[in-house]
Order: C-alpha cells, then sequence, then structure tokens
C-alpha cells in the first residue's frame, strides 16, 4: 500500500508528537505519524510514580544494552528507551529541566545561528503552561503543564536544601530560571496528578482537531529517495509491508538511537560501514551516529533516624492511603516523580561554570536487583538516596548498525570516562555526595551510608567504586548533530540533513553537545523550533 502526505514524521516521541500537531494546526496540511510501539493508554505509564514498571517491559521498551564499557571495568549499560506513543516522555521521570543559558550559547558558537539561549527561550516559554506564571522567562496557556511540586514535596527535600545551604550552595527557588544555580525542588511534567507527556498534550488534542493519521507498531525500514531528495519512507505493520510519500518533507524523530539507525539503514552514513553490510550508499555522512554524549551517574544509599518514604510506601496500609488520596484528589505520593529534590552547582568553587547536577530522592532500593526495583517497594526501613551526574561530560561514543536488518538492534559504545576530565569530575561529585553526608542537618538524621558504605575511603577506592556502579541516567544525544560542517555534523542550523533535500531530524541527536541536565523540556523546545523553521520554509518556497 502507498499513501502520500505532506509529512511524514518517523517516531511519536517526545519531538514526534510536538511536531505533527504543530504542522498540522492549519487545518489542511497532511500528516502521518509512524510509531514503532503501541498505545500509552496504561497505568504504570498515566500515573506519575508507576514509572518504574515500565523500565523492563518489552511491550513498551526498546530495552537496549550498550557494548561493554572499558571505563566501567568492562561492563555493559542498560539503556531504556521507549517504544510506545510518547517515546521516552512515556517512561521517564518527568522532571523538567530546561539546561543552563550557556548550554545553548554553546551551541550558537559552535556555528549554529538562531540557536543561543535568548533565541531558543521564546520557544520554551510556548511549550509551557506553567505552575509559576507569566514571566520573563515562563508563560501559561502553552500545551505541557509544568508542575511546581515544591510546597508537596517530602519534609525530607527541605533537610537536603539546608544542608547544601550549609555548604555554601545556594538555595534556588527555580531551577529553570536563567540564574537557577544551586539546590532546590525539582519542577516535573505533570497535570492534575497524570503524566502531561506531549503524547498527551501535544498529538491527543491534534488527534481530535484532524489532519494527522497516526500508525502504531509501524516501524520504519528505510528512507526513499529520489537521487539527494527524500520523498518517503518505507514500514512495516504487522507481517506487511507500506510506502508512505512526502509532498513536503520527511522528518525523523526517532531519537538519538534510532534516528541514526534509520539514517544509516537508508543508505547516509559512513560509506565504508555501509558497504560493508551490503547497504547502497545514498550520502556518505561519517557523522551520523559519532558524538554521542549522555549523563553517567552513581548513587548513595543513607539510613535514617526519621521516616521517608520508604514508610509511607513499603507497608501495604501505606499502598492503600496513598491509593485513596490519589484516587480522591490527585495529590499525594503517586502523584509525583520519587526525583524530588537536587540541583545544579560547581564541584569547587573556582569552577567556571555549573558542572554537578544532584539528586535527592526520599526513597531508596538496596535490596532488589534492578529488574525488581518497582517505585511502589522500597526498602523495609528509613532511607534516602542521593546521585549526581557531570553536567557536560566530553566523553564521545558513538552508535552503529549491527546488521542491514532493520530490526537488529544497533551497537551503543557510550564510551564513557575517556577523557580525564570526566574521571576528576567523577570524583568531585563523589566528594560532593559525601561532604552533603557528613554536614548538618543532614548528617543528624543518617544512622549508616548503605552503599558504598563507610569502608570504601581514598580516590582510589571511590573512584573503583564510581566505575562498578556508575550507569546512565537515559540521557543519549547528539547523534546527529547539527553543525555547520557536513564532515563533522549531519545537520544544519535548520535541522536539514547535509547535502540532502526534504530530509530533517528533528529530536534530542540534533543537539551539538549534552545539555546540562534532563533532556525532555530541550527536546520539546527543538521540536516546537524545528516546527517553526519547516512552516517558515513552506512559506518561503510558496
Amino acid at each position: 500500500m502507498t499513501e502520500a502526505f505532506d509529512y511524514v514524521i518517523v517516531g511519536a516521541g517526545t519531538a514526534g508528537c510536538v511536531l505533527a500537531s504543530r504542522l498540522s494546526a492549519d487545518g489542511k496540511t497532511r500528516v502521518l505519524l509512524l510509531e514503532a510501539g503501541g498505545s500509552d493508554q496504561t497505568v504504570w505509564i498515566q500515573l506519575p510514580i508507576g514509572y518504574g514498571r515500565t523500565f523492563f517491559d518489552r511491550r513498551i521498551n526498546w530495552m537496549y544494552d550498550t557494548e561493554p564499557v572499558e571505563g566501567l571495568n568492562g561492563r555493559e549499560s542498560y539503556w531504556p528507551r521507549g517504544k510506545v506513543i510518547g517515546g521516552s516522555g512515556s517512561i521517564n521521570a518527568m522532571v523538567h529541566v530546561r539546561g543552563q543559558p550557556h548550554d545553548f550559547d554553546d551551541w550558537k558558537a559552535l556555528g549554529n545561528p538562531g540557536w543561543g539561549w535568548d533565541d531558543v527561550l521564546p520557544y520554551f516559554k510556548k511549550a509551557e503552561d506553567h505552575d509559576l506564571g507569566d514571566s520573563a522567562y515562563h508563560a501559561t496557556g502553552g500545551p505541557q503543564h509544568v508542575t511546581d511540586i515544591s510546597a508537596r514535596a517530602h519534609p525530607l527535600c527541605q533537610t537536603f536544601i539546608e544542608t547544601g545551604q550549609k555548604l555554601g550552595l545556594p538555595f534556588a527557588p527555580d531551577l529553570n530560571a536563567p540564574d537557577g544555580e544551586g539546590v532546590g525542588i525539582y519542577q516535573i511534567n505533570t497535570r492534575k496528578g497524570r503524566r502531561a507527556s506531549t503524547a498527551n498534550e501535544y498529538l491527543r488534542p491534534a488527534l481530535r482537531r484532524g489532519g494527522v493519521t497516526l500508525r502504531t507498531r509501524s516501524q520504519a525500514t528505510r528512507i526513499l529517495f529520489d537521487g539527494n531528495r527524500a520523498i518517503g519512507v518505507e514500514y512495516r505493520q504487522g507481517r506487511k509491508l507500506h510506502q508512505a510519500m512526502a509532498t513536503q518533507e520527511v522528518i525523523l524523530s526517532g531519537g538519538s538511537i534510532n534516528s541514526p539507525q534509520l539514517l544509516n539503514l537508508s543508505g547516509v552514513g559512513d560509506a565504508a560501514h555501509l558497504k560493508s553490510l551490503g547497504i547502497e550508499v545514498v550520502a556518505d555522512r561519517k557523522a551520523v551516529g559519532q558524538n554521542l554524549q549522555d549523563h553517567l551517574a552513581v548513587s548513595y544509599f543513607y539510613k535514617t533516624r526519621v521516616p521517608t518514604l520508604n514508610d509511607e510506601l513499603r507497608p501495604l496500609a501505606g499502598k492503600i492511603w496513598a491509593g485513596l488520596r490519589y484516587l480522591w484528589n490527585r495529590s499525594g505520593p503517586l502523584s509525583m516523580s520519587v526525583n524530588q529534590g537536587g540541583g545544579f552547582v560547581r564541584s569547587q568553587p573556582k569552577a567556571d561554570r555549573i558542572d554537578l547536577q544532584l539528586y535527592f530522592s526520599p526513597v531508596s532500593y538496596t535490596q532488589t536487583p534492578l529488574s525488581e526495583r518497582k517505585l511502589l517497594n522500597p526498602d523495609p526501613f528509613s532511607a534516602f538516596l542521593l546521585s549526581f551526574n557531570s553536567c557536560r561530560p566530553t566523553s564521545r561514543g558513538w552508535i552503529q548498525l549491527r546488521s542491514a536488518d532493520p530490526f537488529d538492534t544497533p551497537l551503543i559504545q557510550p564510551n564513557y570516562l575517556s577523557t580525564q576530565r570526566d574521571i576528576d569530575e567523577a570524583m568531585a561529585g563523589n566528594r560532593m555526595l559525601r561532604a552533603l553526608a557528613s554536614t548538618a542537618p543532614l548528617s543528624d538524621i543518617i544512622t549508616q551510608e548503605l552503599v558504598p558504605g563507610a569502608q570504601v575511603q581514598g580516590d582510589d577506592a571511590l573512584l573503583d567504586d564510581f566505575r562498578q556502579r556508575a550507569d546512565t541516567v537515559y540521557h543519549p544525544s547528539s547523534t546527529c548533530m547539527m553543525g555547520p560542517d557536513a564532515a563533522t555534523s549531519v545537520v544544519d542550523a535548520r535541522l536539514r540533513v547535509h547535502g540532502l533535500d526534504g530530509l530533517r531530524v528533528v529530536d534530542a541527536s540534533v543537539f551539538p553537545t549534552i545539555t546540562s541536565g534532563n533532556l525532555n523540556a530541550p527536546t520539546v523546545m527543538v521540536a516546537e523550533k524545528g516546527a517553526a523553521m519547516i512552516l517558515e520554509d513552506r512559506a518561503a518556497k510558496a
């Protein structure tokens, strides 16, 4: 079967849902949105705290594993990615973080006009329906709700904040403000106690409005070209192979793994690699799949003399009470993420920029393996966890095809800790967590460091512990990076694939450098700005 649309978007994830909504808003444009996964209408996706049950569910998760990583003592890293409407925005912890203004000024300085902080702020605001109201840097009335949980966060979050201030870390009442350096409470993407993914906030209104055709269980297998122009997409739905033609553009929004994978499968990538797999080369683009960046984190666990979320969520009575509160007025711990406190800080006063992201979660999971960590079954004792990751790691990895089979998983090599700077920042983060735990008022409530344990002392032992336990915080980016040079980047500043017509990439893979924080909010911004540019370019050609 062959059909024609104005735009064919591959991937109904965070970016794809935004694009489908914005491109079809005139009521005339026909958009096909292809999604390899299925429905997101399950309780464990829509219930905010339910995301812990989605990390190992093959029905909605690609469940990737990396290659062994030398910097992690040869360990593999497990990478969950959303294979469902809403993409990874349907299985994430909903933390809403824009990143630091200098992240985007760096993008512009790398040769990407229009991507500095002042350029992107209007698109962050355009997306927002923010609890903090309208201001110079926030807005209401946008599609995606941003919830301020500061009045409802667990009381221990305040203990964490006071401890940070004792260490000289400023209090940041709004971690998304341009001056949001310090410790505070994270904002989250929920609306009335329900996950506010772009599937819920952008796509569903667009589907009701019309103009968008959504095909689920439909995996793209290759981009169709006529010479150097992308003209459509081949995809498999069930056992049948279909073709969808695009009269305007093909847009890849598969994310930092699937977008470069589909480019490679379609003949766009390193010619030598593609030829070795028997793939006909359309464009020799060695940068496809390169420049992979991710945040690497480790957690320290502490037993306490005061109650934590463990005491609320572990007992059966606590679960029942939490469920009743949620059913009654969408409140309580089930309406929030467990990632409540945290911040953006400098590892040392002389650091020229924020370089560490902190997390404080008033809950712990030390007695169950990762695959069994359901957020409603924490440890049977009072405890919390502290985590950190480097904001802007300098290690660079890659993604390559394993074979020419579009249903084969790609090779993923993040190359964590392959630079001395990343090792130094890992050590600085370890020291920061220990400093927080040994400072009052946090130290007053701690009875024991459970993991890694007080016996782990000294730089060598702490670094070895980091290599043994650190893992992704699920922020892969930059594998189709934006830049002016086709030899080192994949798309230009208007997100068009270098040297090819009718083809763009719009998702986190285009980030030139990873942002300082969680990636969902900047991905929404990229999609908002990308949609605006697509419409501008179409109007200019008319």
